[in-house]
C-alpha cells in the first residue's frame, strides 16, 4: 500500500514522474456510486466512466439502476453495472456491498452520493422526521467502513468520496425561499454538516492505510422543474449570477477519485459559483 501514485515509491527526476493524462486517469479502476440515476448522480457517473472507470450504479431500483449503467459510455477494458442498494437500510448493506465486489472483483472508489429528501422545514418537521433524514450519513459511514476494511484486506488504497453541500457550510437565505416554497430544510443542514465533519474524521483515521476520505459540497444546481421564482431569487445570491449545470461537478470528481488528488484527504471541496465565498 503506498503513500504515491506511483506505488510508493518517491519520484524526484521529473522524467518519471506520472503525467496529467496519468493522473486523471480511472482506467483499470471500479467505481461504487450510490443514487447514481439522479440529477446530479448521473452527470457525476458519466464523469468516472469518461475517465476510463468501471462503475457500479446503484439505486433502490434495481432495473432503473441497470438501465442508467447500460446508457453510460465506456472506455476499452471497462464493464458497467446496475445494482439495487438502500444505504437507509444499513443492515442490508454488506451483503449489497458483496455483491458489488462479486460483479468486477473490487472497488477503488466510492461516492456516497444517495439521499433519502426530506421536503419539511423548520416549523413542521417532527423529531422523528429529522432523525430519519439524519440517518443517511449512518449509511454514509457504513458504506465508508466496508471499502475501508475491503481495500485494507486487499492492501489497496481506495478513495472515498462523500456528497456534502454549500449547506452544510454556511447558513440559507430565508428571503430566497419565503411565500413561494418550503424552507431550506432544517435536517438537511444538519445533514450535510455532519457529512463534512463526518469526512474530516475518517480520513484521519484511515490515511496511513492508503483509504482517502474527501467531501464534494455542490451549490446551486436546481432541477429543470425547480420552482422559477426561488432558481431567480438564488441567482442573485450567486457570485456567477447563475446556477449550476450537473456536467460542471464531473471534473471534480475525476479529481478527487482519481490520483491527481493523491495527496489530498479530509478536505471539502466546494463547487458553488462563488456561494461561499461572499
Amino acid at each position: 500500500m503506498g503513500d504515491y501514485p506511483t506505488g510508493g515509491v518517491r519520484v524526484t527526476n521529473p522524467a518519471n514522474e506520472p503525467t496529467i493524462q496519468q493522473l486523471f486517469s480511472l482506467r483499470g479502476k471500479v467505481a461504487l456510486i450510490t443514487g447514481g440515476c439522479g440529477h446530479l448522480g448521473s452527470a457525476m457517473a458519466r464523469g468516472l466512466a469518461e475517465a476510463g472507470a468501471s462503475v457500479i450504479v446503484t439505486s433502490r431500483d434495481e432495473d432503473k439502476a441497470k438501465d442508467a449503467a447500460a446508457k453510460l459510455p465506456w472506455e476499452e477494458g471497462a464493464s458497467h453495472f446496475g445494482l439495487a442498494l438502500d444505504h437507509m437500510q444499513p443492515e442490508t448493506l454488506p451483503a449489497s456491498f458483496a455483491q458489488a465486489v462479486a460483479l468486477v472483483g473490487r472497488v477503488d472508489v466510492l461516492m456516497n452520493n444517495g439521499h433519502e429528501a426530506l421536503g419539511k422545514d423548520w416549523t413542521d418537521v417532527t423529531a422523528e422526521e429529522f432523525a430519519r433524514h439524519l440517518a443517511n450519513a449512518a449509511g454514509y459511514f457504513e458504506l465508508a467502513r466496508l471499502v475501508r476494511n475491503h481495500a485494507v484486506e486487499r492492501q489497496a488504497g481506495a478513495s472515498i468520496i462523500q456528497i456534502g453541500s454549500m449547506y452544510g457550510v454556511v447558513g440559507s437565505y430565508p428571503e430566497a425561499y419565503e411565500g413561494v416554497v418550503p424552507a431550506s430544510p432544517v435536517a438537511y443542514h444538519a445533514l450535510k454538516g455532519g457529512i463534512v465533519h463526518m469526512t474530516r474524521h475518517l480520513a484521519v483515521y484511515w490515511a496511513k492505510e492508503g483509504v482517502r476520505v474527501n467531501c464534494l459540497s455542490p451549490g446551486p444546481f436546481p432541477k429543470d422543474s425547480a420552482n422559477g421564482e426561488m432558481v431567480a431569487r438564488l441567482r442573485t445570491k450567486s457570485p456567477m449570477g447563475r446556477m449550476g449545470e450537473s456536467w460542471e461537478l464531473k471534473g471534480a470528481i475525476v479529481f478527487l477519485a482519481s490520483d491527481a488528488s493523491s495527496y489530498m484527504t479530509g478536505q471539502n471541496l466546494l463547487i458553488d459559483g462563488g456561494w461561499t465565498a461572499w
